[in-house]
């Protein structure tokens, strides 16, 4: 059993562990996790460019146009999809950078060879930003057929509402070739007993 000094110092340390306080220290520990944003929930990293993310959303919209919540949804998909594949491009041009600051030697003019030494160094990272774009590419290409199958089925449901009902024709006589109908038959109303006898008469 932990005696009461034990238990009062665990809750002195206890103080000094509660982590940032500031909100922007709140904001930096909110993406010590994030490595990439490739992969999880988090779409915009802290130095992402909103106006070019806001530009991204609005053309998607105006392109796809969707009319319902599930096409919204997929709209919403494909913009995340696209926003991170947009990334990929600029996260290996900074392992490149850091490399060629690592591997910088005077000496050493050809910068294949700084190349070459760069992706020996960084190989896991760059084939996992080729594995991650190609995961990517399936899921844009998923989406963006489910997408238009559902305003394609959107569309022809809207068709078929609109369009009149046809109209109804008489049989075809399979024997003859051609459609005929007969006029109904009119009765004469029939001659009273007492007619009948007076044009006997």
């Amino acid at each position: 059993m932990s005696s009461a000094a034990q238990i009062n110092a665990n809750r002195a340390n206890s103080q000094c562990s509660t982590g940032p306080t500031t909100d922007a220290g709140k904001a930096r520990s909110s993406h010590n996790a994030v490595k990439s944003a490739l992969t999880g929930q988090t779409v915009l990293l802290p130095t992402d460019d909103v106006p070019a993310y806001e530009k991204l959303v609005q053309a998607m919209l105006d392109l796809h146009r969707p009319a319902t919540y599930h096409e919204e949804a997929l709209v919403q998909s494909l913009i995340y999809t696209e926003w991170r594949l947009r990334r990929i491009p600029s996260l290996e041009a900074s392992i490149y950078a850091l490399g060629l600051r690592e591997f910088a030697d005077p000496f050493i003019a050809d910068r294949d060879t700084i190349d070459a030494q760069i992706f020996l160094k960084y190989e896991r990272q760059l084939k996992n930003l080729s594995i991650q774009e190609a995961r990517l590419r399936r899921m844009y290409d998923k989406d963006l057929a489910r997408l238009r199958a559902l305003q394609a089925e959107r569309k022809e449901a809207e068709q078929a509402a609109t369009k009149p009902a046809p109209e109804k024709t008489a049989p075809v006589n399979p024997e003859i070739g051609f459609e005929f109908s007969t006029p109904p038959r009119q009765t004469e109303p029939r001659a009273s007993a007492s007619a009948a006898a007076k044009d006997a008469a």
